[in-house]
């Protein structure tokens, strides 16, 4: 009887403004049967980070967030906070 754990990213899904969602798998499997699977769901806004992200979600974000995506999503973030700021 040997019981394993395997975590994968299962989905990567790149949003209308460049976000990039992705899911982390957790499986607990015994003999080749599936005992549990959990999940984990991160975003990431364009123009973060990257350093701590796993190896194919970075290769997403590079190819996602050109230099246009990465400004237009910071100027709609500027526009949100100016008019909670506002109380709009």
């Amino acid at each position: 009887m040997a019981i394993t754990k395997e975590k994968i990213i299962d989905q990567i899904t790149v949003v209308e403004d460049g976000t990039v969602l992705y899911r982390e798998a957790t499986k607990i499997i015994e003999d080749g049967v599936i005992l549990t699977k959990t999940y984990h769901r991160t975003s990431l806004e364009p123009g973060v980070d990257l350093s701590d992200q796993p190896a194919n979600v970075v290769a997403i974000c590079q190819v996602s967030w050109t230099p246009e995506v990465i400004a237009a999503y910071q100027e709609k973030m500027a526009k949100i906070n100016q008019a909670m700021q506002q109380g709009i």
